[in-house]
Parts: structure tokens; sequence; C-alpha cells
């Protein structure tokens, strides 16, 4: 079998850290992906990977061995392509995950475009609010909102996300908008808890520089941005939530915006992929694309921010505050 045949093969059970699924999504028989793995360990003398009845995942050889071959396909891609008329179109499929709100409302709307620009490129788009591993589900990229923790892949910082506060009429109308942080003692919250670690978001806000937080009441707790919002419309509490994201409702009149002079602070959007030396070509540009439109999105809500926070210019001059939504 030819050596970079053997790397693909090797590169796809450690992303699926299965033989079984590895031959199922290369269409090839499970004794085949077994076959060439034992022939790669063998032409490079090491054990590359541990093999349970439960599932396979690499040696500490093995890992590092992965990051070169995914270097080495990258690079083999990229030089098949380098003399066809095609070549300046990148080609191939591309595996990404994003937040369910951002995909559905900024991503899947604009992708005709990307289409268009690159028709040799085509996308499996996964849309989910809970942390893919690249890896284990064989992701090219993810889109990431809110702090990162140290997982070793590349990190593409994008921009930071606004954040409002908002309340429905009916909510208003029955308790009454908070005017300050003082306030919110008297108010109920839609409490946010983490799809990842279950933890509930206490409400954030910046003051003089500084971040704050308070644990609000409340007697709904939903983990995903969709609940989130429709607790919002449905009366039953405060919510902290991007601006693109209750646009339309806002504009419509069907939640409103509370104390926008204390929100909470950014929080950074960023782009992640494997740990490579050289990207293929069809990633670089669609990262080089979503960069774009989220950061035109970005530059959207700071216009409408601006106008906002000019209402208040004469309470506190031309201070202003970001925030940003937790996913």
């Amino acid at each position: 079998m030819d050596r970079i045949d053997l790397f693909r093969i090797f590169s796809r059970v450690v992303e699926c850290a299965s033989f079984t699924r590895a031959a199922d999504t290369l269409g090839i028989p499970r004794s085949s992906v077994s076959a060439a793995v034992q022939e790669l360990e063998g032409r490079v003398g090491a054990r590359l990977l541990h093999r349970t009845t439960r599932k396979v995942s690499p040696t500490q050889d093995g890992a590092a061995f992965y990051a070169r071959c995914q270097q080495v396909i990258a690079d083999v891609e990229d030089t098949e392509n380098l003399f066809r008329q095609t070549a300046a179109q990148p080609s191939g499929r591309i595996r990404i995950d994003v937040p369910g709100r951002i995909g559905r409302l900024i991503i899947a709307p604009a992708l005709p475009e990307f289409l268009d620009r690159y028709p040799q490129i085509d996308i499996d788009l996964g849309v989910t609010d809970r942390a893919v591993n690249l890896v284990e589900d064989s992701v090219d990229c993810v889109l990431r909102v809110g702090p990162l923790s140290d997982s070793g892949l590349i990190a593409r910082p994008i921009g930071k996300l606004p954040l409002i506060n908002v309340a429905s009429p009916a909510y208003l109308k029955r308790n009454g908008a908070p005017q300050s942080p003082d306030d919110l003692g008297d108010h109920w919250a839609v409490n946010y808890a983490s799809p990842s670690s279950g933890r509930v978001e206490d409400w954030e806000w910046v003051e003089d520089g500084a971040v704050r937080t308070l644990p609000l009441r409340g007697r709904v707790t939903v983990n995903s941005a969709e609940a989130y919002i429709a607790c919002c419309l449905a009366g039953l509490g405060l919510i902290q939530i991007p601006a693109y994201d209750v646009r339309l409702h806002v504009e419509a009149g069907q939640l409103v915006e509370i104390m926008p002079r204390y929100r909470a602070e950014s929080m950074p959007m960023t782009l992640l992929y494997p740990h490579r030396q050289h990207l293929s070509r069809r990633l670089q540009v669609f990262a080089d694309w979503l960069e774009e439109l989220l950061r035109r999105k970005l530059q959207e809500e700071a216009v409408t921010e601006v106008n906002v926070d000019s209402a208040y210019a004469g309470i506190e001059g031309n201070r202003r505050l970001n925030g940003s939504f937790k996913l």
C-alpha cells in the first residue's frame, strides 16, 4: 500500500478512535484498516496505537506521528494540485462545527457566497452548543465562544462578541425595569447552565473597570440559546444575550433592552483547528472567509452599540461597555 494511503488510514483511525468507524468512513473493510496500521507500525518501528475492546487511542509516539502525518497529507494535497488548471480553486470537503445560533443566523445564510466563490469545496456543517472534540469527532475546525482551555490546538482569534441585557414587555409590565444592578435583587432571571459543565452562569456586568457578578434567582434553567431566548420571550425573566441573536425581536418590540450601561465583559470568539505546520488550502480559505464574515457582523453590532451609548453620553461621557454571551 502507498505510504500516503497508510498515513491517511492511520490518521482516520486516530480521529475516529475506532478501526470500525475509520473503515466505515473510508469505505474499506476493517481488516484492511487493521493491516494498514500494522504495516505502518512495522515501517516506523514503533507502536502507534493503544488498542482496547472499547477504544483506540494514540500512544505518545502515535500522537507525535499523527501530527506529522497531518502535515504530510496537507503538503501532498497541495502538491497534487500545484499544476492543475483548477489549482486556483481549492477543492475537497471541510468538516466544521459552530455554536447553534451563530450557525443558523450568521454562517448558514452566508454559505452560498462561500460556495459560489469556491465551487470545488463542500461543507459538512455541524451546529451544536456542546464542546466538540476535533480528533474524536473527525472535525477540521470549530468555532468557540468564551475562554479556552489549553487544548494543544491552533487558536485563531476572531474578535469579541457583544452582549446586551433584555426582557420581554410582559415581564417589565409585571415587575418593572431594573435601572442598575442594585435593583436586580427584586427581579427574576432565566438561568443559563453551561452545556459542558452544567454550571449556572451568574449575572455579569462591568462597573468602574471591574467585572462584577451576582447570582440571580430564577425558576427556569436552560442549557441552550434557543431555550434561553424562548423563555425570555415568554416573560420568565431577564437574560444576557448577543445583540445579533435578538436584533429582530428587539426591532419588533418583542424584547426590550435594559440597563445598557451595565453590560457583561466581552467574550472572545476563536477558530480552533488541529496542530499542523501547514493547513490544507481549502481550510485556509474557509478560515479566512469565516473571519471576514464574523468581523463584519461584529462591526455591525458595534455601530448599534455606539448609537445606544450615545443616548447616555450626557451621563457618562463617551464611556462604552461591551458584552458577550457564554456558549
